[in-house]
């Protein structure tokens, strides 16, 4: 019999599409086929080949610099590098984002003592939830110019938004769009991302599999929960440790921890 806990993610599971971030990293890793499929049509080269590809990469090459955990890296047979990222919140799609996401690939790929030149071309994609920018098209290319020639900057870095509301299923790239929003897959237009889809949703080992996932971000959801009201009642002052552990279900020696961290008064 499924635990109560096996059967809220069996329920979230089905309600999950290619959108959203966790099950979207899922879908792509080990699928280099599908990430090639995807990058054809986001990029309108039928002949793009994809050599490697990769899920979850970090990119952290200067010290103490904000790290960057990748939901797909991939290189194509011209060695032009992409990240292709999900991103249902708008504010994860912000142009600085994409400037922080160019710039860590570019420190990614140049060692020591390499000339500049020796930079790869680079394209950061974001898949949007909504269309971010309002005029109805299924992608916006953003790209340098010299504004006072009108010419294109040649710097090798491209950005790119895919918008995944756009409404056209007569395309072959608008009907991949459909089914990014789409958590049936037998209503999905794209027998790729339909099949990849049932192997998560239908095949025993994809459901138990994804069942884990899920159920380990719900812990920590609920996690960062209690933690959350365990600050705000440190904050506070009114509440003892014992009292905020009682009212949190979260120990005493965790809580403890919290205030020391956050230079927190506390009593027992």
């Amino acid at each position: 019999m499924c635990s109560e806990n096996r059967k809220k993610a069996e329920e979230a599971l089905k309600l999950l599409r290619p959108i959203d971030d966790n099950f979207f990293r899922e879908l792509f890793r080990n699928s280099k086929e599908l990430t090639q499929l995807v990058l054809r049509l986001f990029m309108n080269k039928p002949d793009l080949e994809v050599l490697e590809h990769e899920t979850q990469y970090d990119l952290k090459r200067l010290l103490g610099a904000r790290s960057i955990c990748l939901d797909v890296k991939a290189t194509d047979s011209t060695g032009a590098k992409y990240n292709i990222e999900a991103q249902r919140n708008k504010n994860g799609a912000e142009p600085y984002r994409a400037r922080y996401h160019q710039s860590s690939l570019d420190v990614e790929h140049l060692d020591a003592k390499q000339n500049f030149d020796e930079l790869p071309i680079t394209y950061v994609i974001f898949i949007t939830e909504t269309d971010i920018f309002g005029e109805n098209k299924p992608l916006y290319r953003i790209e340098r110019i010299n504004i006072d020639t009108n010419k294109p900057f040649e710097d090798g870095e491209h950005i790119l938004y895919v918008n995944a509301s756009y409404k056209d299923e007569s395309t072959p790239l608008g009907r991949l769009l459909h089914d990014f929003m789409c958590s049936d897959p037998d209503e999905m237009e794209t027998p790729e991302m339909a099949e990849r889809t049932r192997i998560f949703k239908e095949t025993p080992k994809g459901v138990s599999y994804m069942c884990e996932i899920i159920e380990k971000l719900q812990k920590e959801s609920a996690l960062e929960n209690s933690k959350e009201i365990a600050l705000t009642l440190l904050k506070r002052g009114k509440d003892t440790i014992d009292e905020i552990s009682s009212i949190t279900k979260l120990s005493v020696e965790f809580i403890t921890q919290l205030a020391i961290d956050n230079n927190i008064a506390y009593t027992i």
